[in-house]
């Protein structure tokens, strides 16, 4: 089970990252975020910004819908 949800859907780069970083300011260490997005971009995107930011990617699905779930760290 994941602590927040976030719809990134329709948003493109850099918006998806954007939001993702403002959603992550609000939740405690350890918490997670689970974003859907349908950029075609988002999946390398969110590759690097975790491993930039130092949180968690604990699963990434890639289609024509993409599902991530962050860790906070």
């Amino acid at each position: 089970m994941v602590d927040v949800q976030l719809d990134c859907q329709g948003l493109i780069c850099p918006m998806p990252i954007v939001r993702i970083s403002q959603a992550m300011r609000k939740i405690a260490s350890n918490q997670t975020l689970e974003v859907t997005a349908n950029d075609p971009a988002f999946g390398a995107d969110i590759k690097a910004w975790v491993k930039k930011m130092g949180h968690t990617l604990l699963e990434l699905e890639e289609g024509d819908i993409h599902r991530a779930i962050i860790q906070k760290s």
